[in-house]
């Protein structure tokens, strides 16, 4: 059901109008905005690289093989799901990906930044998708599946979203998380990127437990590329004002093809069941409880 953010009314209309005391977002070129103040600048996220995310998602490496993760999550951990909705969707790559394979799924997404929910729509042009604080998700018990993918990191109030969510899930239903892992991997891409941590293992699982998740699976992932991950971050500059971002996408076809493959490899091994001890980023599945 929608949940009204001024008085947590719940209610089913399709104008989002709230029954009891009136209030309904505003909308900004077709798109609701639940948290305007937010839309435009805050510290999680640069609207800069929206153009350039959506260019480059598309045959990187990383962006690939995480995309190929998550469509085998759904389909092994909730098969007879209906619903699906992302939580910091971005430009929709991994939303479009979803598409792809369960063509079957109502879509829903929403990021914080109201710049690169227009690439989203343009990619995937059936979903609802909607500006939105995770904080304050507008929603109860209305998904089967909700994706956070390299999100949490982004929020100070992790354990606060992670509630959301719970709320936002229907019995039966789950969540699937990535973020990047290993404090001890810290460079000045993190700082870069806003990011307020780097989890370990423990502490994620229980931060999802707490929440009133049951962890059905966590996995390290970019597990067999770490050493060329930790050596690309030892040289790279530590003043966040020296760094350039379009480093982390500039790999010729060559190179980018041969760690796919790696990944792809990888990957083999999770679907197989093996727990990765240790990974540039961890993989979590978890049910409502």
């Amino acid at each position: 059901m929608r949940r009204c953010l001024q008085c947590a009314g719940l209610f089913e209309n399709s104008d989002w109008i709230c029954p009891d005391c009136g209030f309904h977002p505003e909308e900004r070129e077709g798109i609701r905005v639940f948290a305007p103040d937010l839309a435009e600048i805050n510290d999680g996220w640069s609207s800069d690289f929206s153009e350039r995310m959506a260019r480059d998602e598309e045959k990187h490496f990383w962006f690939v093989n995480r995309n190929r993760l998550i469509v085998w999550a759904i389909q092994r951990f909730f098969p007879e799901a209906a619903d699906y909705f992302e939580l910091g969707c971005g430009t929709g790559f991994v939303l479009s990906g979803v598409r792809k394979d369960f063509p079957h799924l109502r879509l829903s997404a929403s990021d914080i930044t109201l710049e690169s929910l227009p690439f989203a729509k343009r990619r995937v042009p059936d979903a609802d998708v909607f500006q939105m604080d995770g904080r304050k998700i507008p929603f109860t018990e209305e998904f089967d599946v909700i994706g956070a993918f390299d999100v949490l990191e982004h929020i100070e109030e992790d354990e606060a979203v992670l509630s959301e969510i719970h709320r936002a899930i229907r019995p039966g239903g789950g969540i699937l998380i990535t973020v990047p892992q290993h404090p001890f991997l810290w460079s000045v891409v993190d700082d870069f990127s806003y990011h307020k941590r780097r989890y370990t293992r423990k502490e994620l699982v229980e931060k999802v437990a707490r929440a009133g998740f049951k962890v059905s699976r966590c996995t390290s992932f970019v597990t067999v590329l770490l050493p060329l991950f930790l050596l690309s971050r030892l040289r790279m500059p530590k003043d966040p004002g020296d760094f350039d971002p379009a480093s982390e996408y500039r790999i010729g076809d060559f190179s980018n093809g041969l760690l796919g493959s790696a990944l792809a490899l990888e990957q083999s091994l999770i679907r197989l069941g093996v727990n990765l001890p240790f990974g540039s980023s961890l993989f979590l599945a978890a049910s409502r409880r």
